[in-house]
């Protein structure tokens, strides 16, 4: 079984495709600034710079779902699942225009999912 640590709704998808649609290629980027906390952004690909300390949880509709290393430390041990709800947040994400945001649900991954997503980064930082 393939265990992934981010997922998306339903409704989140459909805002996804409106933005693929009229922007062409993008990414997610979980930030941990202080103006939007820990928001999922999303950005045309060439418009947001990725660095040796961005990791990628995952891939939603075809689309990279980055987080930096530091905020994944705190995030590790949780599934993240991407929605939106009505109203504007205070960012340069590309959906806010659409009257939404993009939002993370979090749970607790289980000790199975655990035991292999972290063993599988463990794998990756030894390569």
């Amino acid at each position: 079984m393939e265990y992934k640590r981010v997922a998306i709704t339903a409704q989140a998808i459909g805002v996804l495709n409106q933005l693929k649609e009229k922007h062409g290629k993008l990414i997610f980027h979980q930030s941990g600034g202080c103006c939007d906390g820990s928001a999922p952004m999303i950005f045309e690909e060439e418009d947001m710079y990725l660095d040796d300390s961005d990791i990628l949880l995952g891939q939603l509709e075809g689309v990279n779902y980055y987080m930096n290393q530091d905020q994944f430390e705190y995030w590790k041990h949780t599934h993240l699942t991407i929605d939106v709800t009505e109203g504007r947040g205070s960012s340069f994400s590309l959906e806010i225009p659409l009257g939404v945001r993009f939002i993370i649900h979090s749970r607790l991954l289980t000790a199975e999912e655990n035991s292999a997503l972290n063993k599988k980064n463990t794998d990756n930082e030894k390569k």
